[in-house]
This record gives C-alpha cells, structure tokens and sequence, in this order.
C-alpha cells in the first residue's frame, strides 16, 4: 500500500509529490528554448515601449511650452497626459528587466509577477498623473474663464497636429507588436504590451479631443469647450487606469490560468491509467510563460511505492511536454473525498480552481 497525504509539500518526492520542474532555485541551467524565446519576444516590446517613451517625452515638452503659452486648459491636461505616459515607460521598462531574473532562494518561483506590479504601478501613474490633474485643469478653465491669442491657438493647433502623428506612429508600431504575437487578446496577455496599447491609444482619442476642444473654442470664443474637452481628457484616463489596474491586480494576487487550459491538463491527469481520479486541480499564473499546477489525486489501488514513483515521473514529464508553460508541477497523492469531487472548490471552478 502507498501511504497518503492531503498536504502540498514544497519540494521532495515523499507522499508521490512531484518535485518542480526547474529543481532547486540555487541551481544554475542553461535557458531553456521558451525561456530564450521569452527573452527575444521581451526584446521586441523593449524597442516598442523605447519608441513610446520617445514620443512621450518630445511630445510631452512641446504641450507643456505650447499650453504654458497659450494658456489652453485642453493642451496642459494633454501635456500632463504625456508626462504621465513617459513614466509609465520606464515602469514597464523595469518590468521587462526585472521579471525575467531566475528563480533563487528567496523567490523559489522566480520573479515573473514583477511584471504585474510594475504594470499597476503604470496604471496608478496614469490615474494621478494623467486623469487628476486632466481634472484639475477642466475645473479652474471653467471657474475661472482662459484667454487665448490667435498665435496661441495656431501654436496650441500646431503641437497637437505634431502629437497626433507622433502618437500615431507609436500606435501602429504597438499594434505591429501584437500582430506579430499572434493578434487577439492572447496576444496582450503581457501587462507591458497591454499597457502600452492602451496608453497610446488613448493618446491619440485624447489629442483628437484636444484639437476639437480648441477649434470649438476658436470658433464661438467659449472657453466652455476646451474645458469640456479637458474634463473629457480627465474621465478617459481614469477609465484606462481602471482597466488597466484591474487586469494587474488579478495576476498580482494570483490569477488562474485560462479554463481550456486548466481543462485539458484535467483530462491528461484522469487519462492516465494509474489515475482514479482528480480530486482538486489548482492552477495560478506565475508570470507571462509560467504557470503553477497542483493537482490532489486518488490512485487506483494496489500500486506499491516504486510504481508510484515511476507513475508520478511518467506523468510529469507528459505535462511538461504537452504543456511547456506547466513549469511548476505538483502532485499530492490524497484518498477521494466523501461524496466525490462534486464540492470541492477546483471541480466547481471556484477561488481559482479548475
């Protein structure tokens, strides 16, 4: 008879458990084939997030003398916008170097959800920065009235014509980005890729306001419409953080990985022949190409420990190959809970479970 566990121990191969498969953190390898086509796909959002921290920080000086001249409301709330972008490039920057350090001793799982905190980090940068003061400017314009020249209007005009095709440019070379990952919401599962998406996207419907914001104003002498605009400005970026943030925060606690996914490692796992069944399956995204996999399964009876133990290498190893994100893989051998798996949070797809 084998003996039994409910527990999830960390490392060793007692009680059937599968050992990770990366080993120990203190042991150094060579970078595996995903692990080197991470890196490659992390060098291509670098020249995307460096051709966006460029356009930020020209396009963010040139608002910033153009509305400081002008005195237009709609064109500081844009040049704050673009101030705030350029710290979030380098936030996303960070996350690019930092979440692909190996795993150690303190951080046995690695470093891959450095790149959820720095991306909501990116977000509340963009919620202060950008939407607050886009808020601020709205309210004094209409509080306390603006005057423009003409020159200041031309000037103001011109900047935000400049912006537009700068933010342009940056766009369709973050949309290139995601074509050549494959297009589609799998192709934005990177929080530094999302991000800078977003942020240029916004960039640009925010100039557009911007512009209409300020030909309004030229056109009737009613600051109200630049105003208008700047709170607009203010009410778009607050939303985009709020997306934003709210796709961080789920990776960063700890996100399940994607149901058909979860599901068809459930099927390989009940697949397999020294398998009863599985009692709970728990899966957590450690990072953009890793994931956590704990499954509590009942063995059919009879098998002595060397079988066990055969079994569980067996079975690890078709994981790792149909599954090369399942780089952390766990198995606790457990009796079969009364009533069946009917209740248990993994089988009902509750708390993360699958």
């Amino acid at each position: 008879m084998i003996p039994r566990s409910t527990d999830f121990p960390v490392s060793g191969r007692a009680h059937g458990v599968i050992r990770p498969l990366r080993g120990q953190p203190a042991e150094v390898s060579e970078p595996s084939p995903r692990d080197q086509q991470g890196a490659r796909a992390d060098r291509r959002t670098r020249i995307t997030v460096l051709v966006a921290l460029a356009a930020n920080l020209l396009i963010a000086v040139a608002k910033a003398v153009g509305g400081v001249l002008s005195g237009s409301p709609a064109l500081l709330s844009e040049a704050a916008h673009s101030v705030a972008d350029g710290f979030n490039e380098v936030f996303l920057l960070a996350a690019l170097r930092r979440s692909r350090r190996p795993a150690d001793r303190r951080h046995p799982f690695g470093y891959g959800k450095e790149r959820f905190f720095w991306s909501l980090l990116a977000a509340v940068g963009i919620f202060v920065m950008g939407g607050c003061f886009s808020f601020f400017q709205g309210v004094e314009a209409l509080r306390q009235g603006a005057r423009e020249t003409t020159g200041g209007y031309v000037a103001g005009l011109t900047v935000l014509g400049v912006a537009l095709l700068a933010e342009g440019a940056s766009l369709l070379r973050a949309l290139y980005q995601v074509r050549r990952r494959g297009g589609g919401r799998a192709a934005l599962r990177d929080p530094a890729l999302r991000t800078v998406v977003a942020e240029d996207g916004t960039a640009v419907l925010g100039v557009t306001l911007a512009i209409a914001g300020m030909a309004a104003h030229l056109a009737t002498g009613q600051v109200v419409w630049e105003a208008s605009a700047s709170l607009a400005i203010g009410a778009l970026l607050v939303y985009v953080a709020y997306r934003l943030g709210r796709e961080a925060r789920d990776q960063l606690i700890g996100e399940a990985a994607d149901p058909e996914l979860s599901g068809r490692i459930h099927a390989l796992l009940r697949a397999q022949p020294e398998i009863d069944c599985v009692a709970a399956l728990f899966t957590m995204r450690l990072g953009l190409d890793s994931t956590l996999v704990a499954a509590r399964i009942d063995l059919v009876p009879g098998l002595d420990s060397e079988r066990v133990e055969e079994a569980a290498d067996r079975i690890k190893r078709s994981l790792a190959a149909t599954f090369p994100a399942a780089d952390q893989i766990f198995l606790d051998i457990t009796d079969r809970p009364a009533g069946g798996t009917g209740q248990s949070p993994a089988a009902t797809g509750e708390r993360g479970g699958a």
